[in-house]
């Protein structure tokens, strides 16, 4: 029961946070949307469908997080500076934030 529910929550956590790890990756090379759903199946064994990773990709590319070219019928996807501010203030503001999680898990509801 414990490891369904590990799993479970595992997913969530992936599903929640799948712009940050897209940001996360970019910030080591550029990635197609291809690259992505690899990423995420080989590094978390977390089978994601095309159409969730290119909606997100093209949400971000929205906000002005990240920006794309066209490269041999491929769509190449980076952090614009934005983007860059973006994930550098997540990782500066991890350990508050895994506080706050663990916080919330016990039923702590304090603000960060």
């Amino acid at each position: 029961m414990q490891t369904e529910v590990v799993n479970k929550m595992h997913e969530r956590f992936l599903r929640e946070f799948m712009d940050i790890l897209i940001m996360t990756r970019m910030r080591k090379k550029t990635v197609t949307g291809y690259d992505m759903i690899t990423y995420f199946h080989e590094r978390f064994d977390f089978l994601v469908s095309p159409g969730t990773v290119y909606s997100i990709l093209y949400s971000m590319e929205r906000d002005g997080l990240i920006e794309a070219r066209n490269e041999d019928r491929r769509r190449i996807y980076s952090l614009t500076p934005k983007g860059e501010a973006t994930i550098k203030a997540i990782h500066e503001s991890s350990e508050a934030l895994e506080n706050y999680y663990a916080n919330l898990l016990r039923g702590q509801t304090s603000k960060i």
